[in-house]
């Protein structure tokens, strides 16, 4: 059979002998003749046995991901185009985080072919372009040459993106995307992890991702985040020298050995937040006083380990540069608010929460430090230790003080505030909240003693101020004052209200929410005594005001009111609707909810030809129906925000069918 084929049976086209051997079997290889019983399909010799033939295609093809990470990590860092990059970051995960566990020093930039210096030195012997012919906006090189637009080559390191991620988004893999994935689309400037997810959250290595591929980072913020350690953070001092906000909360993990390393690499820092760290204390702050020479804002809040140490290291050293002070619920004493009135000389704002190791001495001490000239806004609330004496020497420690606001202080009476108000010359904002010593007294007393400067007073759940029988003498009013606000007050009544028409005649601003004892006959004096024109007005749960007062608010004010709110006032109706309809040409949010008005007051408002409402609040009006849904149209051409809900009159099918035409209007219903 060899001889008829013309080969041997040791020819290398088969190697191992003929594949038929005996004379039988090559009968097969013969056309089908009529003495042949079985058929035997006529078929070709193969190059190889059929179990080799199994095997092959049983055999996996060879891949890159059989080397190991040190080869493939030498062979990922040669890819320098930021494209290319994060097409090789979407083959795995594995390639993903091998690619953001590279530094920017790590990566080897390829040497240009010869064809691409061919065309350099072609793009280098063309003719320059004259400069009167550059177009604005357009780059040209030394050489005259156009290039790509600046913005377009620098925007790869300026740090222009925010990225945020919160509860279970918050991963390792995920940062380590938005390390190589940000490079080229203008950099990671600010980064915000709260919380993370619970089976795979984030770690140090996500931490570590961004600290090697995001140098443009200047905002840090980390939220219970109980799996970031040193390691992590002091990557980021590493890596981000360019860092401008850090923000700590619940990072148990994180001690001073990062904050430290932080303050050593960071120079630019100029904000830190401290929240809620268990392990973080004086050594940190002492670090940042002493090495970030631009720190503007530090907050600090429930750190056990901070104490009156790490305060006056940070101020002896950074207080000719802080601006701005948050202390909440620290475990510091006296000491440190007198190194603070003595070193704070930069400080504008300071905050003082919850400080019960504070006592009167403290504040004294604070005040007469002479530190404090530049203190513009000081803010007191839970601290047991605030007095008349101390708060008298506030008033006179701090000349330029503008806003003074002042919470829960159970010990302060009408004396020490008459005080402090003498001695704060330049005071324009007073604010009191849940301080009941304080009477009808000591508020008017701040009012003759403030008269030519105060521009806002508020009151807030004030349980000591109540109606008093004694008449004030004629005094000069306090022009100046433009803001009035009394919230929750339960003894203000119209004695007060009174006295304050006569005392402020230039009120622009009139809050009086909450206030159950005041009727038309106070509040219409005081509507009557405000001569600059009312352009803002809050009645909100004042149930015994009517349409007296409102309807005398929209005669006298129409002409300049922007806002009303009446929201639990029962007794205002469809006339104070009319009165608004002809008379308010200005008005643009309008808050009726809970009031006592019907389809015929929507019609009015509907028919008003110069109002241009933009916010409208009806909810709770059960006595709307259908009725108002073609006025509601007509209100819905320049309205931004409809509140309908618990209008029980109004069907559901009216509500979709206001929903349907009223599609650029934000409907609550």
């Amino acid at each position: 059979m060899s001889k008829v084929f013309n080969f041997s049976g040791d020819d290398a086209f088969c190697p191992g002998g003929a594949l038929y051997p005996s004379p039988k079997e090559s009968s097969l290889f013969l056309s089908l003749g009529h003495h042949v019983d079985v058929y035997f399909p006529p078929c070709k010799r193969s190059r190889v046995t059929a179990p080799i033939i199994f095997t092959e295609k049983q055999k996996k093809l060879p891949s890159i991901d059989v080397l190991p990470d040190e080869c493939l990590f030498e062979v990922l860092r040669r890819v320098s185009d930021g494209k290319e990059r994060s097409a090789c970051a979407c083959v795995s995960k594995r390639w993903l985080m091998l690619l953001s566990s590279i530094r920017g020093y790590e990566t080897v930039v390829s040497k240009p072919s010869p064809s691409s210096e061919t065309e350099e030195r072609s793009i280098q012997s063309a003719p320059v372009k004259p400069v009167d012919s550059i177009k604005k906006g357009e780059v040209v090189d030394p050489n005259g040459v156009e290039v790509a637009d600046i913005e377009t080559q620098d925007i790869e390191g300026e740090g222009h993106l925010s990225r945020c991620l919160d509860g279970k988004k918050a991963t390792d893999v995920r940062l380590a995307a938005i390390a190589v994935g940000t490079a080229t689309h203008g950099g990671l400037g600010k980064l915000s992890i709260r919380g993370s997810n619970p089976s795979r959250g984030v770690t140090d290595t996500g931490l570590k991702a961004i600290a090697r591929g995001c140098p443009s980072l200047r905002a840090l913020s980390l939220w219970n985040v109980s799996s970031v350690s040193d390691e992590g953070l002091s990557e980021i001092a590493q890596g981000c020298h360019l860092l401008e906000k850090l923000d700590l909360c619940q990072c148990p993990a994180i001690t001073d050995a990062s904050l430290v390393a932080i303050a050593k690499s960071c120079p630019n820092l100029t904000s830190l937040t401290i929240e809620s760290c268990a392990n973080i204390g004086n050594e940190s702050l002492q670090a940042v006083g002493r090495f970030c020479p631009k720190l503007k804002f530090v907050s600090l809040k429930n750190c056990p380990l901070i104490g009156d140490q790490g305060i006056a290291s940070l101020f002896s050293s950074a207080g000719h540069v802080l601006t701005k002070v948050k202390l909440h619920a620290l475990n510091i004493s006296d000491v440190s608010l007198a190194v603070i009135g003595h070193y704070g000389i930069a400080v504008t704002d300071i905050a003082l929460i919850g400080l019960q190791s504070i006592n009167e001495r403290g504040f004294w001490v604070m005040g007469n430090g002479q530190g404090l000239q530049k203190l513009r806004s000081l803010a007191i609330t839970a601290c047991s230790g605030v007095t008349d004496l101390g708060l008298e020497a506030l008033g006179k420690g701090c000349p330029n003080l503008k806003l003074f606001c002042l919470r829960k202080c159970a010990f302060l009476s009408d004396n020490g505030l008459v005080a402090f108000a003498k001695g704060s010359a330049s005071l324009e904002n007073l604010q009191l909240e849940e301080c009941h010593r304080i009477t009808q007294a000591g508020l008017f007393g701040v009012l003759l003693s403030c008269g030519k400067k105060l521009k806002a007073l508020s009151l807030v759940n004030c349980f000591g101020v109540k109606e008093l029988a004694c008449r004030f003498p004629s005094v000069l009013p306090c022009n100046s004052l433009q803001s009035l606000s009394i919230r929750n007050c339960p003894g203000v009544g119209n004695a007060t209200l009174a006295v304050a028409g006569r005392l402020c005649p230039k009120l622009t601003h009139l809050e009086l929410s909450g206030l159950v004892g005041i009727t038309d006959e106070g509040l219409f004096p005081l509507v009557q005594s405000c001569e600059a024109g009312l352009v803002k007005v809050n009645l909100s749960g004042c149930v015994n005001v009517t349409d007296k007062s409102v309807s005398a608010i929209t005669e006298l004010h129409g002409g300049s009111l922007e806002f009303l709110n009446v929201d639990g006032c029962k007794y205002v109706t469809d006339a104070t609707l009319v009165a608004i309809s002809n008379n308010c040409w200005l008005l643009s949010e309008l808050d009726l909810s809970k009031c006592g008005i019907t389809d015929s007051g929507i019609a009015s408002l509907a028919g008003a030809v110069q109002l241009n409402l933009q916010i409208l609040s009806l909810s709770g009006c059960s006595m709307l129906s259908n009725k108002s849904l073609p006025f509601l149209q007509k209100l819905g051409q320049t309205l931004m925000g409809l509140n309908i809900q618990h209008c029980n009159g109004i069907s559901s099918s009216a509500v979709d069918l206001l929903l349907e035409q009223l599609w650029r209007c934000d409907i609550l219903a």
